[in-house]
């Protein structure tokens, strides 16, 4: 485990950890929440399979172990000295933010059970002063949504390992079957010229070249490929770095055999061009006619 980042986050409670190490599993680094630091050293000597493709590494540790601040430095110094890459991200906020955020939450603070919360939230900062000195990265998340907040995080993956891409999932179907469910854009393209109502094509679907040369002839489609085309080039990296896992695209029609099938072809090709990991998938090209 040498070769790829061990990500450390830790901080106050409230600022934003369970974000974070959520944002980072989803581009593939492989998460522990509440680690004890005493077994660090011993997880890091666990074998990895040399297939694998885990990104990077992110632990959470913070004052749920209360020995954590105490222990912590000499066990991070230690893996340093073996040649680990470990870096550690402080997040921290406004006492003021916090509060607002418990309030909220009705989480418990991990020290109010034995004080306010007000000074529980003091308490760790004073405990923290040391991990915090000792930080390759501060972020001060006060003024962060949680978009923002994951966007930060992104920056950082990015930096320490190249991330694992958005999965762009491109799918054709028919309305008269119903919406996909876990569809994030739909565009209806029951607009163009039907051809299932020419005789000779009626029977065949969007794959065939028939169907595409008859769809594609049609000054309306040429123009909606276009200007849609350009639109995904803008949205795309954009959901990319927002942090989104998956981003299926779906194209609907009537039946889900013919036109919505040569355009989410067409799109696909025109994704896939551009470098992107993306699939295709034709809910509804099987159905009967």
């Amino acid at each position: 485990m040498k070769n790829i980042t061990i990500l450390i986050i830790t901080g106050l409670s409230g600022s934003g950890k369970s974000t974070a190490i959520a944002t980072l599993e989803d581009v593939g680094f492989y998460c522990i929440d509440n680690m004890p630091v005493d077994l660090l050293p011993k997880f890091l000597e666990m074998p990895m399979e040399p297939d694998s493709e885990i990104t990077g590494i992110a632990l959470v540790m913070d004052l749920r172990e209360r020995s954590f601040p105490a222990k912590s430095s000499a066990v991070f110094n230690d893996l340093r000295q073996k040649g680990y890459h470990l870096e550690i991200l402080f997040l921290e906020a406004e006492e003021e933010i916090l509060l607002q955020r418990y309030s909220t939450t009705r989480r418990q603070h991990p020290l109010s059970p034995e004080k306010s919360l007000l000074d529980g939230i003091r308490t760790e900062k004073k405990q923290l002063e040391d991990l915090r000195s000792a930080a390759d990265l501060v972020i001060n998340t006060s003024k962060y949504n949680v978009h923002e907040l994951k966007s930060k995080i992104l920056d950082i993956a990015q930096k320490s390992k190249k991330l694992v891409p958005m999965q762009i999932n491109v799918l054709s179907f028919g309305y008269k079957y119903g919406i996909p469910y876990d569809a994030d854009l739909i565009m209806d393209v029951r607009f163009m010229v039907n051809p299932y109502f020419i005789p000779e094509l009626k029977e065949l679907d969007g794959e065939t070249q028939e169907i595409r040369d008859f769809v594609l002839k049609h000054d309306e489609t040429r123009n909606f490929l276009k200007r849609y085309q350009d639109l995904l080039d803008y949205l795309i990296p954009l959901y990319e770095k927002e942090g989104k896992a998956y981003l299926t695209i779906a194209l609907g029609c009537t039946g889900g055999r013919h036109r919505s099938v040569t355009i989410a072809r067409i799109i696909y090709e025109h994704i896939r061009a551009t470098g992107k990991t993306v699939e295709l998938n034709h809910r509804d090209r099987t159905q009967p006619v």
